[in-house]
């Protein structure tokens, strides 16, 4: 390698460094999130599409500029989670389709790579928006343009700086292009967890970060145990609370992570007292999941976590692995569907409905480009439907489409619950697979949804302004409605929701709601929309305490 370039080896070692870079800022990233609900964040999302693809380039060997890249790409491609993930893995497709053929990177090469990026990503998405993650990749293609054609032998350490100077100047102009950005005061979420990747791979080209061996080894000789749990709280793990947690655990270990979930918060460290961290955790809710792995004994591959009714199981037959069990082949069929759904209700009605695989997640858990694909693989049928459910699961789902070729995939751009409901409901077997997507896109077009929550932080946004513990009814298209009490904002909602067309209202109450409330409210409905019918089922979804639609 000359002075002026970038060999494979040093290539994976500043992938890794932007990886680790963006997994430390990735709580920080996440609280950028505009709208203040537990969502699928975007610095976790993120973060799990590039570590699936450091998870790849950790085992190359040899390195060679062709297999990084490749590794780079499929790994990201097929770990791609949320808007934001699927983004950041046809960026680094597009630099993998430049970069693949070369002997090393130059500043040259780089200028082509950047570009090819661009248009990849930019491609990627029906709608692009400026004010976002491509805008500010946008800016850094541009400014190595620039920069290579004046000066043709730059150096590549100053095109680097360059570059993040150019994309931190154009990030932090995002809350001039997209009003939302300002209303609420902050900077795009994914052009920041952009550009700490690109200060991460700088930092690896400089040679000030560690490698992933050192940290390894620092964290397996210091402490002893990893300790793993679901910290659970039925009145909400505020952000307050969450961060005086996070606090006490980076004074007892290292490699700390308290993310939100479906059920709390999800945890891990790396500790010598896993007791301490356990008893400090009760103090905020109860927990589930526990696991406690001794580092010096850790296994080299991904640990099962049991649930609390499969660990006796477990127990009593060492080999027993819920998730693996053995299942009947599917029948073939020439039809098939799948649908994203979380809680035991809403799930009981997809599969009622002709569901013949359910991925776990939404909101809360955006399922992987790779989640989808395996789905897909377990459904025995020629074509099969795809249900995401949710607005930042489409683009995932459309990049498994285009990774799947022995069957026939059709994403039906679903972005919540009632409207995959409705296209499943509304698919007609005498009619062909295009009549069918061509109604079922036509029939989700008439839901209009609003979904009940909590806020986790304090915002304006929508011309409202939102407290941290208000009650939330958020809809198709932004905040529908802000209260103190939860049947009076979903009611709130509503009225801004049914019109004289309206004839349906479905109501399904979550895992924290009991039957009772729920008809409770459907009463006050029926009341209020005296010529709509009301209808109620139990979803058991997490985090929201209804999802309603109109119809």
């Amino acid at each position: 390698m000359n002075s002026n370039s970038i060999d494979a080896a040093l290539m994976a070692k500043m992938f890794l460094a932007g990886a680790r870079n963006l997994e430390q800022k990735k709580e920080w990233i996440n609280e950028l999130n505009v709208f203040p609900v537990p969502d699928g964040d975007t610095g976790t999302n993120m973060t799990l599409t590039i570590t699936s693809a450091a998870d790849e380039v950790r085992k190359l060997d040899p390195l060679t500029m062709e297999s990084v890249c490749k590794s780079i790409s499929s790994g990201s491609l097929r770990g791609a989670r949320g808007n934001s993930g699927v983004i950041l893995s046809q960026l680094f497709r597009g630099c993998s389709k430049v970069w693949r053929n070369e002997p090393e990177i130059t500043p040259a090469n780089t200028a082509r790579a950047f570009r090819k990026a661009v248009e990849t990503a930019y491609k990627a998405v029906m709608k692009p928006k400026e004010g976002t993650i491509l805008t500010v990749a946008k800016a850094g293609a541009d400014i190595t343009e620039e920069l290579v054609t004046n000066n043709p032998d730059i150096e590549i350490e100053d095109l680097l700086k360059a570059v993040i100077d150019e994309m931190q100047r154009v990030l932090d102009l995002t809350p001039e292009m997209l009003p939302v950005l300002k209303e609420a005061g902050v900077v795009d979420s994914g052009g920041q967890g952009l550009v700490q990747i690109m200060k991460g791979c700088y930092n690896g080209f400089l040679g000030i970060d560690e490698t992933e061996e050192e940290q390894e080894q620092e964290l397996v000789r210091k402490y002893g145990y990893r300790t793993e749990f679901i910290l659970k709280n039925p009145e909400h793990i505020s952000v307050e609370q969450r961060l005086n947690f996070v606090s006490f655990m980076e004074e007892q270990g290292a490699d700390v992570a308290a993310e939100r979930c479906e059920e709390g918060l999800k945890v891990h460290i790396n500790s010598d007292d896993p007791g301490a961290i356990l008893t400090e955790a009760l103090k905020y809710g109860y927990l589930s999941r526990i696991h406690v792995i001794n580092n010096t004994e850790r296994p080299q591959y991904p640990l099962h976590i049991f649930e609390e009714n499969e660990l006796e199981e477990a127990k009593a037959d060492p080999k027993a692995d819920p998730e693996s069990a053995a299942e009947e082949e599917m029948p073939h069929k020439e039809v098939g569907f799948i649908a994203v759904s979380i809680g035991e209700g809403l799930g009981s009605i997809f599969r009622e409905l002709g569901a013949d695989s359910l991925i776990e997640g939404g909101q809360t858990m955006n399922p992987s480009t790779q989640d989808i694909m395996t789905a897909v693989d377990k459904v025995n049928a020629d074509t099969v439907f795809i249900f995401p459910n949710n607005k930042n699961i489409i683009l995932a789902a459309e990049q498994a489409q285009k990774l799947i070729s022995d069957k026939r995939i059709i994403v039906v751009p679903t972005k919540t619950i009632p409207q995959g409901i409705t296209a499943l409901l509304n698919y007609l077997p005498e009619k062909s697979v295009e009549e069918n997507e061509e109604l079922m896109r036509e029939e989700i077009s008439c839901v209009k949804t609003v979904e009940l929550t909590y806020a986790v932080r304090d915002t304006k946004i929508d011309e409202q302004t939102i407290h941290e513990g208000d009650i939330m009814g958020v809809g198709d298209h932004g905040i529908m409605a802000v209260g103190k009490e939860i049947d009076e904002t979903a009611l709130a909602a509503l009225e801004n929701m049914v019109d004289d067309e309206s004839e349906l209202i479905s109501v399904y109450y979550g895992k924290d709601t009991s039957e009772e409330d729920a008809e409770a409210l459907a009463d006050r409905i029926r009341e209020q929309f005296g010529d709509c019918e009301v209808e109620v089922a139990p979803g058991g979804q997490p985090i929201y305490y209804y999802i309603m639609s109109v119809e």
